[in-house]
């Protein structure tokens, strides 16, 4: 198959222009500057300036101006403080939306990395601090939050929106359990610290990082602890079966789907059926019906 070329989304060259030769395409409320978000960004704007340039549309508008795409709230800052310009990057879609779809927000691990780069580069952690409107005790958090944790789980989760306190429930884990739990999180699509901590609960005493040590869960008892421990190695060694087989499963269901279709679309056979076997027909129809969902919910999920 021939691979397409994969076009850049931005111009690489950044450009000073003037804000009042910036459209924007929607108006900070006042309520939106009333928020912590907005206080947030405004301090990292006074503390270190503009990171991210401003986007823009490439063609200027028929009076001079360009239409901003991304970057309301640094644009009215900026404004605020009396500046008169910023740097901006053009964007080839003048479409805010299509800008919008190609933007990852930060996340966890992504922000640990930034926080131990600038603390790299002699950011003092009081203006880092400041800057994110944080108290030092976050920022002393997150620079150590990895701390612990194993090279293989940061990469799966290095994109994913983790509750800090997840990587503090993973620590206390071996290597390969933390690679199993961090498995299990992205299979059902929950990284809160609540399910670590079940999955801490139901990890066995060898496989702790203290093993030592015995496990103190908030709430549980050791028999209940003991039992979850059982309860999830039998869920694990199903799941392992069912995740073995469900390829070949689905194939055969969606050929057996489509034969037992072309069948029931047939008049004759469906008339055969009605009168003299009904409840046949039925579930027929339910098993066409069923494989019919499942590629649908498997559509969406590519989607």
């Amino acid at each position: 198959m021939e691979q397409s070329e994969v076009r850049i989304a931005f111009e690489q060259d950044i450009v000073v222009l003037p804000l009042d030769k910036l459209l924007p395409h929607k108006q900070i409320s006042e309520a939106f500057k009333a928020s912590s978000r907005y206080k947030r960004i405004a301090q990292s704007v006074t503390e270190i300036g503009v990171i991210e340039p401003l986007v823009v549309a490439r063609e200027p508008c028929d009076d001079g101006t360009y239409l901003l795409l991304d970057g309301h709230a640094r644009r009215a800052i900026l404004l605020d403080l009396g500046q008169t310009s910023a740097r901006c990057i053009f964007a080839l879609d003048d479409e805010a939306f299509t800008y919008n779809k190609r933007i990852n927000h930060l996340a966890t691990v992504q922000e640990h990395f930034m926080i131990v780069r600038a603390l790299e580069r002699g950011v003092p952690e009081e203006k880092l601090a400041k800057a994110l409107d944080v108290n030092i005790g976050h920022i002393k958090r997150r620079r150590t939050m990895l701390n612990g944790v194993c090279p293989e789980v940061v990469e799966m989760l290095k994109d994913k929106a983790v509750n800090p306190v997840t990587f503090d429930v993973l620590r206390k884990m071996k290597a390969m359990r933390q690679i199993e739990a961090a498995e299990l999180m992205q299979t059902v699509s929950n990284f809160s610290s609540s399910y670590a901590k079940a999955l801490l609960a139901a990890t066995k005493q060898a496989d702790l990082a203290k093993p030592d040590r015995p496990k103190r869960i908030s709430g549980m008892s050791a028999e209940q602890m003991a039992r979850m421990e059982r309860e999830m190695e039998t869920l694990h060694r199903d799941f392992k079966a069912v995740e073995a087989s469900y390829g070949e499963d689905v194939l055969h269901l969606v050929i057996a789907s489509g034969y037992l279709s072309r069948l029931v679309a047939n008049r004759k056979v469906e008339k055969y059926l009605l009168q003299n076997s009904p409840e046949i027909l039925e579930k027929l129809r339910a098993i066409i019906s069923s494989a019919s969902l499942d590629g649908q919910s498997q559509e969406t999920a590519v989607a």
